[in-house]
């Protein structure tokens, strides 16, 4: 929660939601680099340079970080249903899994329990999906023998309001009773992977040890149970534990070949390199593939294949019909998917029959099974899924006597008996049909993702529609992207809902209504919301699809046996402008706008003034607009007296300005004035000053608007600084009249030579006039919206910690309760106190906004004038534990801000009662 929050605020710009996500992103490298300075130094580099909210800078690191930009509206049909956390074979914990969801993008996500779940599985997942706003559904995957398979059924129990509705349904008797059924299948089948340790031990593990010419000690069994944790044993799992223990003996031969390397003949140093590259390339699924499959153990029971086992648990021996029908007794809402893996049509079609329609949901693409090419089925289950939710008998006909042909090509009773089935199946095409009738079959479509190998894409996808322009443009334009397309298809559609806002003019509300095909008049008075609507039944094979992977794979895998140059330390870093210095950075900048500005005055002018100085003139008009509009923007006159003006100043945003407007020179005052317009076609002052000014203009912001562009500044800014330079035209001109009449008043000569000199500076004089007045007017607009935005957290939290205070004192005036201090702590209610320090914590950081960032007051007195009285009061009451000197001072001596308390101790104690009294003044203020 304290995360989120954390990069929500932090984000600044035009695009908050992607800027949370990179920062999300770069925290995970600085831990990923732990022991790696330079690198971490680089990382922290990044992200200061991230919290800036720049769209360029943004955006080449979304690149960077293999992330796709997502819509700012957060509206993108992005999900994954079937992904697997630690509680079962994935790598990541419920919170990790969420968090990354979210900075991939996922709105909706389906975690895939094995057999049953447990209640703090459910209560953390739960809980960190709410916090991060993504749409969870718990699964759990139940195996039902099928002849001489097993079907894996998806049980998602629906209807829960919140984690604690969950928990209570799983303390129910019966949800109780079928967990710990469930846990006696997991015991059960996770047998057979300690059965494969063992043969591990007693014959693969030799091959290695003379494969790759190390000493593997034995695998300890309690160990491997240690590294399992709380996840469920699986194949996945024993890979990596075994790659895990041969890293060892594999660096001690790799270092072993490598000291004798000088010593054998050539034909032995290509050996001993082959053996090298297959230690470094070495992956967990390689370990899986050669030696802990089924054929590679034929000794040990397929556990794939149901056989008659007297240890086997009773609930993998009911038939698919028998074990939805006992979920269904367990809970009533809920929804079964059928996983398409090792099942072909005659079996979906078998399935789909004997469960009388309560499947709902067809897996109908695994991303794991597609990359491993499991998908020569899925064309002719799409088919069936289209047919019964068209009520399609004809077709339905066709794939049923397709499937019986080819079963009758084979030989044996099992074929005999699964060709009478489907026969009878024929006969009762109506009744099958109309099974789904009102309810369709719905598809489903997950990436199968554990985070354990590099071999398959990460988790997460997305209909490329829904995507921004960019976007799908880069999906586009790179062939050799690490993200991958499917062959899948979605039907989306785009719907905008328009909500009219508050206190707008009834009669406008009116004509928005009789004339509702004008969008550009709605937009005045309406809000517009854009949603996606997915029609889930839709969904079909088809060559390209619409679906993008969000996740990519790594194209080379190293167990990093030889540490390479970069790793030990052997060669020198790169000197990277993107690392360099700030200051140092800062100034190269100014330096490079300077010297073209310097060099144009210097070589076209032989009037010493300008010559000399016109380029310091020229910098300093935008040096002194930058600074003005920033303080202006910030808080200006009425800012905090504990904020100085160049608190307000971002010098790297100066130092971009100086750079551009240096090259703005040659371009205004050589080629456009001179050149173009004086002696190309004679437009000088004299002649049409009009026509001069308003030509620079132009030329002027198409140059702005091109930096901009450059810059990946949002269209709004650059549209915004192109008209600014068409409203500087008048203004160019009032000031030629102005300087024209200044010289002729005090006995000047050559005036219009004078003004012809200094119109390029006349006109950027203008230009940065009306860009002060927009861009400051920009300026407060932001930190107002900032400052919005972090008082609604705050307030909401600071509402929700007084209802919780309500609820524990029913009977009690909580306002006047909190009025006395010493209330709370004599009713020894040790919650009460806890939210009572919670309520100190949330008027502290109040109090950091109202002194420190720019434009709090503005936005608190505005916020304060939309509230009910009732809510007002609430924000003043709950303030005023402000004034317990005594209590607080003590919550800093015990190290709620940290060691370092005595500045922030010094700021409250100060600063707390000015805050009060100035609060209590605008909240009087806003009432009258």
């Amino acid at each position: 929660r304290t995360l989120r929050e954390e990069v929500l605020t932090t984000a600044e710009g035009p695009m908050p939601r992607n800027t949370a996500r990179v920062l999300i992103e770069i925290m995970k490298d600085l831990v990923r680099f732990h022991g790696n300075e330079r690198r971490q130094l680089e990382l922290a580099h990044d992200f200061r340079t991230a919290a800036s909210g720049k769209p360029r800078i943004i955006r080449r690191l979304m690149r960077r970080h293999h992330l796709l930009e997502m819509p700012e509206e957060w509206n993108q049909v992005a999900f994954d249903d079937h992904v697997h956390d630690a509680n079962t074979k994935g790598r990541k914990s419920s919170t990790h899994l969420i968090m990354d969801a979210w900075v991939k993008g996922i709105r909706r996500l389906r975690v895939i329990f094995y057999n049953h779940i447990t209640p703090g599985s459910a209560t953390e997942l739960i809980e960190a999906a709410r916090i991060m706003e993504v749409d969870v559904r718990i699964g759990i995957e139940f195996s039902a023998p099928m002849r001489d398979k097993y079907v894996q059924l998806i049980w998602v129990p629906r209807g829960f309001a919140d984690a604690q509705a969950y928990l209570c349904f799983l303390a129910e008797a019966p949800a109780m009773d079928l967990m710990a059924q469930g846990r006696m299948v997991s015991e059960y089948q996770q047998r057979h992977i300690l059965a494969l340790l063992d043969r591990f031990n007693e014959v693969h593990r030799r091959d290695i040890s003379q494969r790759f010419g190390i000493e593997m000690a034995p695998l300890d069994p309690r160990a491997f149970r240690s590294f399992v944790g709380g996840g469920q044993a699986s194949l996945v799992h024993l890979g990596r534990f075994i790659l895990n223990r041969m890293l060892s003996p594999m660096r001690s031969r790799a270092k072993e070949l490598q000291e004798r390397k000088e010593s054998v003949d050539k034909g032995q140093r290509e050996a001993d390199q082959q053996v090298l590259a297959a230690m470094d390339a070495l992956e967990p699924d390689d370990i899986i593939e050669t030696y802990l499959y089924p054929e590679k153990n034929p000794d040990l029971p397929d556990p794939i294949i149901p056989r008659d086992d007297p240890d086997m648990p009773e609930m993998l021996r009911l038939s698919p019909y028998q074990l939805i029908r006992k979920l269904s007794a367990i809970h009533s809402g809920y929804r079964i998917t059928l996983n398409l893996s090792n099942l072909d049509a005659a079996d979906v079609l078998e399935v789909l029959y004997d469960c009388e329609g309560d499947v709902t949901r067809l897996e109908i693409f695994n991303l794991k099974d597609y990359v491993a090419g499991k998908t020569d089925h899925l064309a002719e289950i799409c088919d069936i899924q289209a047919a019964l939710n068209d009520g399609n008998a004809i077709a339905l006909k066709r794939i049923i006597r397709n499937a019986i042909e080819r079963l009758s090509e084979f030989d044996g009773s099992t074929a005999a008996r699964r060709v009478e089935k489907l026969t009878g199946i024929l006969h009762d095409i109506a009744l099958f049909k109309s099974m789904y009738k009102g309810a369709p079959l719905k598809a489903r479509i997950g990436s199968d993702s554990t985070g354990q190998s590099r071999r398959f894409h990460g988790m997460g996808l997305a209909v490329q529609e829904t995507l921004p322009q960019r976007a799908q443009g880069e999906l586009r334009r790179t062939r050799r992207h690490p993200r991958l397309v499917i062959p899948m298809t979605m039907r989306v559609f785009r719907q905008a809902t328009y909500i009219p806002q508050d206190g707008v003019n009834p009669f406008l509300r009116g004509v928005c209504k009789v004339l509702p095909r004008l969008s550009a008049l709605r937009r005045l008075f309406q809000k517009k919301r854009v949603d996606w609507f997915v029609q889930e039944d839709s969904a079909r094979m088809e060559t390209p699809g619409n679906i993008v992977t969000l996740g990519g794979i790594h194209s080379h895998y190293a167990n990093r046996i030889i540490p390479d140059d970069a790793t030990d330390g052997r060669t020198r870093p790169r000197l990277s402008w993107q690392y360099l210095q700030t200051n140092l950075k800062n100034g190269l900048k100014v330096a490079a706008g300077f010297i073209p500005a310097f060099a144009t005055f210097f070589f076209t002018y032989d009037w010493w003034v300008l010559a000399y100085l016109g380029a310091p003139i020229w910098f300093s008009i935008t040096g002194l607009r930058n600074i003005l509009q920033s303080v202006l923007g910030g808080g200006g006159i009425r800012r905090s007296p504990l904020l100085r003006w160049n608190d307000y100043v971002s010098w790297q945003r100066l130092t971009d300005s100086l750079l551009y407007t240096g090259f703005s020179v040659p371009l205004l005052d050589f080629v456009v004035k001179t050149v173009a317009l004086s002696e190309g076609l004679g437009i000088t002052t004299a002649s049409h000053p009009v026509e001069l000014y308003a030509l620079m203009a132009l030329a002027n912001g198409i140059y702005i608007s091109g930096h901009n562009i450059f810059r990946g500044f949002p269209k709004g800014a650059v549209f915004a600084n192109f008209f600014r330079s068409i409203l500087s035209i008048p203004l160019a001109v009032l000031f030629n009249m102005a300087f024209g009449g200044l010289l002729a008043f005090s006995g000047a000569v050559n005036v219009d030579d004078v003004l012809q000199k200094w119109a390029a500076v006349i006109s950027k004089l203008a230009s940065d006039c009306v860009a002060g007045i927009i861009e400051g007017g920009s300026d407060r607009f932001q930190n107002i919206r900032r400052r919005y935005r972090e008082y609604r957290s705050k307030l909401k939290q600071l509402f929700d910690v007084y209802a919780e205070l309500e609820l524990l004192f029913p009977e009690e005036k909580v306002l006047k309760l909190l009025s006395s201090p010493r209330k709370v702590q004599m009713s020894h209610n040790a919650e009460a106190i806890e939210l009572e320090k919670i309520l100190i914590i949330n008027a502290l950081d109040l109090l950091y906004f109202w002194m420190y960032q720019p434009r709090s007051r503005s936005a608190l007195q505005r916020i304060l004038r939309t509230m009910p009285p009732e809510e007002r009061e609430i924000f003043l009451r709950t303030q005023t534990v402000l004034q317990r000197h005594k209590a607080i001072s003590q919550m800093f001596i015990d190290g709620v801000v940290g060691r370092n308390f005595m500045k922030a101790l010094a700021f409250y104690l100060d600063r707390s009662e000015e805050y009060l009294r100035d609060i209590q003044k605008m909240a009087g203020a806003a009432e009258r």
